[in-house]
């Protein structure tokens, strides 16, 4: 298939037939599965919390003396010889903490945003071997249950040792959760509902970075060392919340199918899609189609490496998209408002505390509902569509941004510092109308069920390795080079815009099987739907009656026009 294509063939009209036709929120089942859904999506909020979270310590004085004023310049021995007694025996955090002592370049306000991402590089590759082996929810609760024990260490801190190890232990379980966590979504959603639901989940970063900015904007004006404490208390709700729920959450039917537990997985899939008739035609539609994609990828490779990521055409289609969504979705000039907001603003003259926190407070309400009402669309618009319009946007508002700042730069003018403000803003709805709803949805939804863990994997390792550049390269050189470091990222913006116009390909109305097979051909998606209609037997023509559950609830599934 050619790249840049919008593909065409194989289809879903069978499918699209069964689906329920009434509001969601009719189905007392659907409901109670969308609970579930809610609170894997939780996931997100807690790395949300972070990012806004490191964004207002920054601002509050008493987190400043706490931790004698980090800032760029050289990390003395003590400080790295504290943070590897609280870190322990990891080797490659203690090698980074090293490095940070070796070459002055290196900030340590960088180091501590960083070591949670280092923390997530630790964990990153024993990630997908849980999640394979161990099913979704298990790393769910391992991860939520890491970062409880760090979100205490880190509240309990009294030495930046301690805080960088507390940190590096919450990005260690988060990678966990992180991993499994969109997967399930994903997997369990009904067919209709679950582009939208899983695009979602990176949207609701937001909804942890506004708690956290609000949290600080409030938290400042505590007298005590309490003023930076309790946002770091609070970053731990989402992590007890799944701690407590996860033992009664449904398995991915999915996982359950390909370790050869059908009978659950059929139970599963009847409970939530149909009011538990495992005789419904959507219910054996999607479990035929589910074991038909399975088999067929079982007999092209009887065991998964890590080279299968790269081993087939297709595949390597899917992580040159993958891998470049990765980086596009740090090293778009975003990273340097998403940590370092108040050296933007130091730059364009607002240095006030209370100022830069009401505007990042007010930034991440406008991120949240951009990017919730983009991925609602994003079956009706498309995930083309919204790409590329996502990258034309941030090229025109990010060169606006770059030549406002200029001319505050050059003259002070105070109406070029507000142009600042409204062009972060306008560039930030360009951003979030794909890059924060889609990434996540989209890598999930083109990787086969054999790939997706470890292909997910990869996706957040190129993410990590991305953050790591942004958090040490960003404040050195916003110090050095001030609005002309804005230019780097106005080319780059334009060589992504052209990637996304020569290589992304839509998926948009399509079931997760016949998405992850896109990559592969026209002729595999239709062979897999060919398949899983003749299981179930559909595509007779034949009207089907309404069937009712053990209950005498009457079949979500309407009758077949």
């Amino acid at each position: 298939m050619a790249g840049g294509l919008v593909a065409t063939g194989g289809g879903n009209s069978d499918i699209n037939a069964l689906l329920h036709q009434g509001s969601w929120y009719s189905n007392s089942r659907l409901i109670k599965l969308n609970l579930w859904i809610l609170l894997l999506l939780i996931t997100s909020s807690t790395n949300g919390y972070d990012g806004s979270m490191m964004n207002g310590l920054q601002t509050l004085d008493q987190w400043k003396s706490a931790f004698n004023n980090p800032s760029g310049g050289m990390v003395s021995v003590a400080f790295v010889e504290a943070a590897a007694t609280q870190i322990g025996s990891a080797q490659i955090p203690i090698r980074v903490l090293c490095c940070a002592h070796q070459y002055p370049a290196l900030s340590q306000l960088g180091l501590l945003n960083c070591i949670q991402t280092v923390g997530a590089l630790a964990a990153t590759p024993l990630a997908p071997y849980a999640t394979d082996g161990l099913g979704r929810r298990i790393p769910i609760l391992f991860g939520a249950t890491v970062m409880i024990v760090g979100t205490i260490a880190q509240t309990l801190s009294h030495n930046v040792g301690a805080f960088i190890g507390a940190r590096f232990c919450i990005g260690f379980g988060l990678t966990f959760a992180a991993n499994a966590a969109p997967l399930l979504v994903t997997e369990l959603a009904y067919p209709s509902q679950r582009a939208p639901l899983t695009s979602m989940y990176n949207s609701l970063w937001y909804s942890g970075a506004i708690i956290a900015a609000w949290t600080t904007y409030g938290s400042f004006r505590i007298p005590s060392s309490w003023a930076w404490r309790l946002p770091s208390v609070l970053q731990g709700v989402p992590s007890v919340l799944q701690v407590a729920l996860m033992w009664f959450c449904p398995e991915s039917p999915r996982w359950l199918i390909n370790k050869g537990r059908d009978a659950q997985a059929l139970k599963t899939l009847a409970y939530y899609h149909a009011k538990g008739n495992d005789q419904d035609p959507l219910v054996q539609f999607e479990y035929n189609e589910i074991k038909e994609a399975i088999a067929l990828d079982q007999q092209v490779a009887s065991s998964v490496g890590w080279t299968d990521l790269f081993a087939t055409p297709g595949n390597r289609k899917r992580m040159r998209i993958i891998i470049a969504l990765a980086f596009f979705s740090q090293w778009s000039g975003n990273g340097l408002v998403s940590y370092y907001l108040n050296r933007v603003f130091d730059t364009i003259g607002i240095t006030s505390v209370s100022t830069q926190n009401l505007i990042n407070g007010i930034l991440q309400i406008f991120n949240f509902l951009v990017a919730i009402i983009a991925g609602l669309l994003c079956d009706k618009i498309g995930r083309r569509t919204l790409f590329i319009a996502s990258n034309i946007g941030m090229l025109v508002f990010f060169c606006m941004q770059t030549i406002c700042s200029a001319r505050y730069a050059i003259t002070g003018s105070h109406a070029a510092a507000n142009a600042v403000i409204a062009a972060i803003f306008l560039y930030y709805g360009s951003y979030d109308i794909a890059y924060t709803p889609l990434i996540v949805s989209y890598t999930v939804e083109i990787l086969p069920y054999h790939l997706r863990a470890k292909g997910f994997t990869v996706f957040n390792f190129a993410i990590s390795l991305s953050l790591i550049f942004n958090q040490y390269a960003n404040p050195i050189a916003l110090d050095a080079l001030g609005w002309k470091y804005y230019l780097v990222y106005c080319v780059w913006l334009a060589f992504e815009l052209a990637f996304m116009l020569f290589f992304l390909v839509e998926t948009k109305n399509r079931t997760l099987e016949e998405t992850a097979a896109l990559f592969d051909g026209d002729d595999k998606v239709a062979e897999i739907h060919a398949r899983a209609a003749a299981d179930a037997h559909i595509g007779t023509g034949k009207a089907r009656t309404p069937s009712v559950d053990e209950k005498g609830e009457t079949d979500m599934i309407e009758q077949r026009h």
